[in-house]
């Protein structure tokens, strides 16, 4: 499996574990990480910790993103970098033990028109022998939110799947072309469909809309309630128990990573997807989840979609 990786605002990641977030106080650390970061980033991260190819397309700029490349570069990661005269952001976290994370995201550079089209050229470069495309993110300044719809038409014109994990004006203008695959969230559904979702069955009809505006297949996370996939083959809804949340950073990507390395479609994909976003949030940070942090055997996979149930943290 060849996967590669659109971030078009990639990161710097720092993330602090403290025993309570007081604000006003000085509070010390008990743990501290930096790691590359945006989704796209990684959805890479947790391909190649499963031991699959993955090249990784991204803007870089500045001392940070110099930081970034050298990163991905110690994890196995080929990047592609597209070089750019703003620095790369840097983002900041702060985890409880309950789970509990604060974090403070950075804009990103603003990308120059030029900028914009040798990011979409180095997509179409890199691709050649890739089996998805994975867009992933909110676009930097400077990206209007037809982008990913034009990255969309490009892909699909040379012959590649694309899977999209973005969300707002940028996700409506990339639906009428039609990738094969949207990632959304509980709340990131409810805002394309412009109304609350407070059961699995209303996250199903919301799917099922976005799949009329032009998704092909709809894998939505549900948070601690589980995922669904909603595509040609059928409706599905996955779960798995979880112990102890550590860090919910990306964890929503490693499960698109999962999916897409297990193929990209299907109730077996769909288990994957459930593995390993499972398997993430019991790490810290960002960290991405290797095929021993797995438990498959844990995961829940059926065609009796629970449609009453309802959602531990309604969207709206």
């Amino acid at each position: 499996m060849n996967i590669l990786t659109v971030t078009p605002n990639p990161s710097l990641d720092r993330t602090y574990e403290v025993p309570g977030l007081l604000r006003g106080e000085v509070l010390r650390a008990s743990g501290e990480r930096v790691d590359p970061g945006g989704k796209g980033v990684n959805v890479s991260r947790a391909v190649a910790a499963a031991g699959h190819r993955t090249v990784a397309v991204m803007p870089l700029g500045g001392a940070p993103g110099a930081l970034v490349a050298e990163l991905l570069a110690a994890e196995g990661i080929e990047v592609a970098p597209v070089a750019v005269a703003g620095r790369t952001r840097s983002n900041i976290a702060v985890a409880e033990p309950d789970g509990t994370l604060t974090k403070i995201n950075a804009p990103g550079p603003e990308l120059s028109a030029d900028e914009s089209e040798l990011l979409l050229a180095t997509v179409s470069r890199t691709s050649v022998r890739a089996d998805w495309i994975a867009c992933c993110g909110s676009l930097p300044p400077g990206l209007a939110p037809q982008w990913y719809a034009d990255l969309v038409a490009r892909a699909h014109a040379a012959g590649a799947r694309v899977a999209l994990d973005t969300s707002g004006p940028s996700l409506i203008a990339a639906l009428r072309e039609r990738p094969d695959v949207v990632k959304p969230n509980a709340e990131e559904l409810a805002r394309a469909v412009g109304r609350p979702l407070a059961t699995v069955g209303d996250a199903v009809k919301a799917a099922e809309e976005v799949r009329e505006l032009g998704a092909r297949a709809v894998l939505a996370s549900l948070g601690a309630d589980g995922q669904l996939l909603v595509g040609a083959h059928g409706t599905y809804f996955a779960s798995a128990p979880v112990a102890a949340v550590r860090s919910n950073v990306g964890a929503g990507d490693a499960s698109l990573a999962g999916f897409l390395a297990a193929g990209g479609e299907g109730p077996g994909a769909l288990a994957a997807a459930v593995a390993h976003g499972a398997a993430a949030v019991q790490l810290p940070g960002s960290v991405m989840p290797a095929p021993g942090d797995l438990d498959p055997a844990a995961v829940t996979v059926t065609d009796a979609v629970p449609l009453d149930r309802p959602l531990t943290e309604p969207a709206s």
